[in-house]
């Protein structure tokens, strides 16, 4: 398997110091910015950085320093915080994170604002009048959009992923809201399938069911939309040879996806790669999947294809699929 040569760019961003952790208000209000901040690398923009702009395998502020896809970020949340001259802190009632509830009724649901919520709740635990007590890091990935092939080349983008913060406070039965955003934004450094994944059926689980169907009110571990569960380590003995749960389906004689030997399957009659495409010919077979989203890039539906075509291997490089 082909590796990409790192940009010669990244190479030399790589050397310079790692970016110090520093205390940020996220943009509330002077007078209430200090209720919540977040402790973290931030280095955008220059003048007054608050945000984390990084370019993937840049040590100084992706942490595990490979070119492989994803940015991670260190970030902390502190409450009662006298870094900031403007405010003086008081006290935290409420502290809570955009999208960090597994609720099953949230498309926007994020493990990784689930994990900072509950380190939210063990270390900081409001309501609390203590100052700067701290959570411990959370280490959020960001991964770059790719690869898609356009004109014969592979094409990734940069991803941005914000976090949210709501802190209320709450003095003599009057309530006061600090709302905090850090955003974190992880530019390609390389766009090779080969580098960024270990094979096919590892691109699909991460490129497509981790990013587009594992996900809050979906196929994620509290909602098993249709007893679909579509996160790593549950997907494959989910799908391939399963009969679905759709009567529709089942009566075409479809499988989840259909393998008729270990080195072959058929598309046609496999019903999550109809769900994908589109191409479903009785309303009772549902919706196009992701539901409520674009279509798939036409370069996944064809790993999907591909894949399924040659039995679906949980291991290994399909041709036509790096």
């Amino acid at each position: 398997m082909r590796r990409s040569v790192v940009l010669t760019a990244v190479a030399a961003l790589a050397m310079t110091d790692p970016a110090v952790a520093t205390i940020v208000g996220g943009g509330g209000r002077p007078a209430t910015d200090c209720l919540s901040v977040f402790d973290a690398p931030v280095n955008r923009p220059v003048s007054k950085p608050r945000n984390i702009r990084c370019v993937d395998g840049d040590s100084s502020c992706d942490t595990d320093g490979l070119a492989n896809g994803v940015c991670q970020f260190p970030v902390q949340v502190c409450a009662n915080s006298t870094a900031l001259s403007a405010c003086t802190p008081n006290r935290v009632d409420i502290l809570s994170v955009d999208h960090g509830a597994d609720n099953g009724h949230d498309p926007k649901f994020d493990t990784e604002f689930l994990a900072l919520q509950g380190r939210i709740d063990s270390a900081i635990h409001p309501p609390t009048t203590a100052l700067d007590v701290c959570t411990s890091p959370t280490d959020f990935h960001i991964r770059v959009k790719g690869p898609f092939k356009r004109a014969g080349k592979n094409v990734c983008r940069s991803t941005t992923k914000t976090v949210r913060l709501t802190t209320t406070a709450i003095v003599q039965g009057v309530g006061t809201t600090d709302r905090d955003t850090l955003k974190l934004t992880c530019i390609p450094s390389t766009c090779d399938p080969g580098v960024f994944f270990t094979g096919t059926f590892d691109r699909i689980q991460r490129q497509i069911f981790t990013q587009s169907c594992a996900k809050g009110t979906c196929h994620d571990s509290q909602s098993q939309a249709h007893g679909l569960l579509l996160e790593a380590g549950a997907s494959y003995g989910n799908t391939v040879n399963v009969m679905p749960s759709t009567l529709a389906a089942r009566n075409l004689g479809w499988l989840r996806i259909t393998t008729t030997s270990p080195t072959s399957g058929d598309p046609n009659t496999s019903y999550l790669y109809h769900k994908i495409t589109g191409d479903l010919p009785t309303p009772d077979l549902g919706a196009r999947m992701p539901r409520g989203n674009p279509k798939l890039n036409r370069t996944l539906i064809d790993v999907i294809r591909l894949w399924i075509e040659n039995g679906a291997p949980m291991t290994g490089w399909v041709p036509g699929t790096d």
